[in-house]
């Protein structure tokens, strides 16, 4: 009765009171060819210790014991186990949107504390209480600036992540927001020519991402600079947020829309995430989402309270300042605990961690390979060109239980055979090495005799 709440005894209740006789009289006016005459090819039932290594073993097969080197905008970090020991409290694991301030106290408090480390964080001086995830959160981004300015095109780089375009693309179509793509320079950052030539005097803002989705910094004050003087907003998206370990924040753009996912969000088959948004004061009423404020009561003790809106629904849409409506509460408590259990020393040391894993990765595939934008900055992702279809290479390496770095063909075909790689504190030297070695493998048994690659200087 556990997984099938309704007995016979209920059944045959239910069919009286709606005056019919049994379950075939109620489907009747389904045609005999559409109805399914047979049982359900269903497995027999299973006892619990039966479900339980069936499951494990499904999560085996998922990869469990697995290296990626898989990046992307999704990435595998250490979870301190504390998370998920804390998010399971009752008070947090069942509450949904914390509207009466009496009751919520330590939803509201926790909500606080992740905007308040989200502004140290992005050097804005206002956050919201998380969005959906980091592509939504680039395109709520955008419309705000599109309501601050009263402009309606947007200028995008194409070293933004190509599925955060789509989804901003999604968003521009109906909305009336002309979208201009900016592309990449050789040292594979933003082409800063073409960018100043596309902004008009009705561009409302320009958004790129840095570190950018081939994992090299963008020159944010320059942006910003060329941005700014032509009127124009500065939307500077952060996919990789433990790079803000050790990168500059992006202190002069005007709206910064990040993914948290690397602070203790599980990788989870793409979500759900914590996406953010941080802002300038002057902004915060155009800002989407919630956002908790402190304050004292009548007693002087301190307390916490939804601020400029209490719900993120808007009862006039014409007036509103996001189309999701969604709690991310939880993801964003996630995100919370992960901070404060690193601080700021931990967070500096684990992003010092995935640069020092990424330099000697990249140097060690330089030698066989070509990794492009070496002479750029970059954080713990960097792109691999090879003479074989990076498909190939990655097959050989899945039987030895490592995913390989993701094919850009389908993003960018004038990259020709080009994988994108990440290497992260969970990533092990000894499977660097073994990855090198299949690629070195590879370029020996496609490349020509007697051609040889030029090691390049790796960027650190």
């Amino acid at each position: 009765m556990r997984y099938l709440p309704k007995s016979p005894a209920d059944r045959e209740a239910m069919l009286k009171a709606i005056g019919l006789r049994s379950v075939d009289e109620l489907f009747a006016p389904i045609p005999a060819e559409y109805r399914l005459a047979r049982d359900l090819k269903i497995p027999r039932q299973m006892a619990e210790s039966e479900i339980v290594d069936f499951f494990r073993q499904r999560a085996r097969e998922n990869g469990e014991d697995y290296t990626s080197f898989l990046g992307a905008g999704a990435y595998f970090h250490y979870r301190p186990v504390i998370i998920d020991s804390l998010i399971s409290r009752g008070e947090f694991l069942t509450a949904y949107t914390p509207y009466q301030a009496e009751i919520s106290q330590g939803t509201l408090q926790s909500i606080f504390e992740f905007q308040t480390m989200m502004c140290e964080l992005t050097g804005m001086e206002v956050a919201n209480a998380s969005m959906y995830d980091g592509s939504t959160a680039a395109a709520e981004a955008v419309m705000m600036a599109v309501r601050l300015t009263g402009r309606r095109s947007v200028v995008v780089a194409r070293s933004l992540h190509p599925e955060y375009r789509e989804v901003l693309a999604t968003y521009a179509t109906h909305q009336g927001m002309p979208l201009s793509i900016a592309g990449c320079g050789d040292d594979g950052r933003v082409n800063s020519k073409e960018l100043e030539q596309l902004i008009t005097a009705e561009t409302a803002c320009v958004l790129v991402q840095s570190p950018n989705f081939f994992g090299t910094i963008e020159d944010v004050a320059a942006i910003a600079e060329i941005a700014q003087k032509n009127g124009a907003l500065l939307v500077v998206s952060i996919a990789e947020a433990v790079s803000l370990g050790i990168v500059e924040p992006p202190r002069q753009a005007d709206i910064v829309a990040m993914e948290a996912q690397s602070f203790g969000v599980p990788l989870g088959f793409g979500g759900p995430y914590c996406g953010v948004i941080a802002t300038r004061e002057k902004y915060v009423r155009q800002m989407p989402g919630r956002l908790v404020g402190q304050t004292v009561d009548k007693q002087g003790k301190r307390g916490f309270v939804l601020t400029l809106a209490t719900r993120e629904q808007h009862i006039r849409r014409e007036r509103a300042t996001s189309n999701i409506c969604t709690n991310q509460a939880l993801i964003a408590l996630m995100v919370n605990i992960f901070m404060t259990v690193y601080g700021k020393v931990g967070l500096k040391e684990l992003a010092k961690q995935n640069l020092a894993k990424t330099a000697y990765a990249a140097g060690q595939f330089a030698k066989h390979g070509k990794v492009l934008f070496s002479g750029s900055p970059r954080f713990n992702e960097f792109v691999v060109q090879t003479s074989e279809d990076p498909r190939v290479i990655n097959a050989r390496l899945l039987g030895h239980k490592i995913v390989g770095g993701l094919p850009l063909k389908k993003f960018y075909p004038e990259l020709g055979n080009a994988a994108l790689w990440c290497c992260t504190e969970m990533t092990t030297r000894s499977m660097i090495d073994t990855a090198v070695g299949f690629v070195a493998e590879s370029e020996r048994s496609v490349r020509p005799a007697g051609e040889e690659p030029v090691e390049e200087e790796v960027a650190r």
